[in-house]
């Protein structure tokens, strides 16, 4: 009988290396709406995009009005099959009226389908805040930067997603 240990010996783990992407495309989908606080979130993605390797040609920033338009923009982006993978970027800041949900889950909804219609990455670096304040801390200061954070996963689904591929490739042999 063999024991937890030599069990967990035998476990294949697949893990995002977030330092081989040279030649990783990626798409910035960039809602313009609080464009104040979403450059921030651009610059911080952008940077750690080319912190980590991503040649500065590999990467296209698409801008649409705001949030609600982004999943229609990573779609056509994800039909192009020009990316591997798509980070959506916007803010959404609560207001008076509950216009601030629609905009907040259809967006989020949206994001979600064409990751799993178009088998890509989809990342979802909208953030959704109640004060301008809080969108602020987000996009750069006090609670780091979301842009960079959405960039950062967008490179381990990549490299997650390769090495899935890799390993089926091999399971075929």
């Amino acid at each position: 009988m063999q024991t937890l240990q030599q069990h967990k010996a035998n476990i294949t783990h697949l893990e995002g290396n977030l330092y081989e992407n040279s030649d990783a495309r990626i798409a910035i989908v960039v809602g313009r709406f609080n464009e104040f606080v979403v450059e921030s979130l651009v610059n911080g993605a952008i940077d750690t995009l080319l912190r980590h390797g991503v040649m500065g040609e590999n990467i296209t920033v698409i801008r649409v009005p705001g949030a609600f338009e982004l999943p229609l923009a990573a779609q056509r982006a994800a039909g192009s099959d020009k990316f591997d993978a798509i980070i959506a970027l916007g803010a959404v800041i609560r207001g008076s009226t509950p216009h601030f949900d629609y905009v907040a889950g259809g967006s989020a909804n949206g994001l979600g389908s064409v990751a799993l219609d178009y088998d890509i990455p989809v990342i979802n670096g909208i953030i959704t805040t109640e004060s301008i304040e809080q969108a602020i801390e987000r996009s750069g200061t006090k609670a780091g930067n979301k842009g960079s954070e959405a960039a950062m996963v967008a490179l381990e689904m990549i490299a997650v997603l390769r090495q899935i591929e890799e390993d089926d490739l091999e399971d075929d042999d």
